[in-house]
């Protein structure tokens, strides 16, 4: 098999949907990893690139020719569905950004440089461990029934699938523990992005956000602390990283307010997964533990209780 047919191959084997199976797609992936018409998957690289340098490194060693018209169908045919399997992660910038860029996660890498080899069941084996197919994530989502939940005392409903699920227990279980009476600026869902959004109210408080930019899964503002929580309710990709909070900082900077950057994932086991790539003086929440929280200060609490 030529390049092409191996990539599609592979995004067959990983479980994405048939739509996700595509020349396109394929060659998403082929870019992504630096591999070549000539290239073997075992020199691939997950280096950051742009929807830009995908474009241009297909229609150079592919000999296609996409339009640069075409970044919002790599968006959304490749990228977007990529992104929800954690075969890919960006860079947390707003999607306008020139810096915004995108690379392969080093565990799908991984799978990626035992194409051909002996150990390749092993090691997508060892992915798909971790991570639903998300040809199974789609179909379950489709027969699940939504998921109840109040934000500022109006009932909302949320689409099913792990990541909801986390943000459900972040306004239900973190909230009230550890941001009382807070008011929920912005919540997004997985199929509706912007679930709530109070922009007067960010507007009042400093927010300058365009429609571009790139928002935490969860905001919350606590009035009598004048306190904004930035949370990231991490399922597959995104934990509250020195370069997401940096973005964040710099997204809210004529915003007065004392910033929180909260990472929170559903179990131990997923946290011990990204405890590396989280930023200093952030905090972590564990939905499983609901009343305790690992923070990343420093001595800032240090001391006998």
């Amino acid at each position: 098999m030529d390049q092409l047919d191996i990539a599609k191959q592979l995004l067959a084997d990983i479980g994405m949907p048939k739509q996700q199976q595509s020349d396109l797609c394929a060659l998403a992936i082929l870019a992504l990893g630096g591999i070549g018409s000539q290239g073997t998957f075992a020199k691939a690289s997950n280096n950051w690139i742009r929807i830009h340098d995908i474009i241009q490194f297909v229609n150079t060693n592919y000999g296609l020719s996409y339009a640069e018209n075409s970044r919002e169908t790599f968006r959304k045919q490749a990228l977007h569905h990529f992104r929800n399997a954690a075969l890919i992660e960006d860079n947390g910038l707003a999607t306008n950004s020139p810096n915004y860029r995108y690379r392969l996660t080093a565990e799908f890498l991984t799978v990626v440089k035992k194409i051909g080899k002996k150990g390749y069941g092993k090691a997508m084996m060892q992915f798909l461990s971790s991570h639903e197919r998300l040809i199974d994530k789609y179909a379950s989502k489709k027969s699940m029934p939504m998921l109840p939940v109040k934000i500022n005392n109006k009932e909302y409903r949320l689409s099913p699938g792990s990541h909801n699920q986390l943000q459900k227990a972040i306004l239900e279980d973190f909230a009230p523990r550890f941001a009382p009476n807070a008011e929920c600026l912005y919540v997004g869902d997985t199929t509706h992005k912007d679930l709530v959004k109070d922009e007067k109210k960010m507007a009042e408080l400093g927010f300058d956000i365009t429609l571009h930019d790139k928002m935490p899964d969860v905001v919350l503002y606590r009035a009598d602390k004048n306190w904004l929580y930035f949370i990231e309710a991490v399922d597959s990709v995104g934990p509250m990283t020195p370069e997401r909070v940096i973005d964040l900082t710099n997204m809210t900077q004529h915003v007065d307010c004392g910033k929180i950057f909260v990472t929170a994932f559903l179990d131990f086991k997923k946290y011990k997964r990204f405890s590396e790539q989280i930023a200093w003086e952030t905090e972590v929440w564990i939905a499983e533990m609901p009343d305790h929280m690992i923070h990343l200060n420093g001595d800032k609490f240090l001391g006998p209780r």
